[in-house]
């Protein structure tokens, strides 16, 4: 069934957008304190559809995601009371208690790993607030590991051009469906690891 080819389509239509940069910023603004879907799924189509400009895009993603964690920042330093019963009822309070331990064990780091972790960067975000972090070292550490993160994903996409944009429409349908697999397996795994 090839549900994915359209909505690739769809992604590389809204990549070459002359509003793009703008939808982009915001999407990179509101994932990193509260909204759920990543920017990669917009900055990876937009550095393939426009190489050139691809680490310009990576620019935007990783200041408007570090201001978006600076948001997330002031949530969890003057409002986790009124956010953490809907976070303990929400799916993303184990991963809270996650980004709290990574803080007591590697501090400044946490953040750092933050960017390349699977746990969503708006948790850190919210806990590093919550505990009252060094607001100077969360923004550098918030710079350093989105940008990494960014610019890698920008380069990659830019690297590989039209000719991985061709390869990736030819083969959409089958690594989402792969995807999707990967997804139902790792789930029934953790779920079946927290039983045990």
């Amino acid at each position: 069934m090839n549900i994915f080819s359209p909505l690739y389509t769809r992604a590389m239509q809204w990549a070459r957008h002359r509003r793009a940069p703008w939808f982009l910023g915001a999407m990179s603004f509101a994932e990193s304190s509260f909204f759920p879907i990543p920017p990669d799924v917009m900055l990876a189509p937009m550095s393939m559809a426009a190489p050139r400009r691809a680490m310009f895009y990576a620019l935007i993603t990783t200041l408007t995601s570090v201001a978006g964690g600076l948001f997330g920042y002031l949530i969890g330093a003057f409002a986790f009371d009124l956010i953490e019963p809907w976070l303990r009822d929400s799916r993303y309070w184990a991963s809270y208690e996650t980004a709290q331990q990574w803080f007591s064990d590697w501090g400044f780091w946490a953040i750092f790993v933050a960017g390349f972790s699977p746990i969503p960067y708006k948790v850190f975000t919210i806990a590093a607030g919550a505990i009252s972090m060094a607001l100077l070292p969360f923004t550098l550490a918030s710079i350093i590991g989105r940008g990494a993160r960014f610019f890698l994903v920008a380069g990659l996409m830019a690297w590989g051009g039209e000719k991985m944009e061709a390869t990736l429409h030819r083969y959409i349908d089958r690594l989402g469906w792969a995807t999707v697999l990967l997804v139902v397996i790792g789930a029934a795994a953790w779920k079946m690891a927290r039983g045990a």
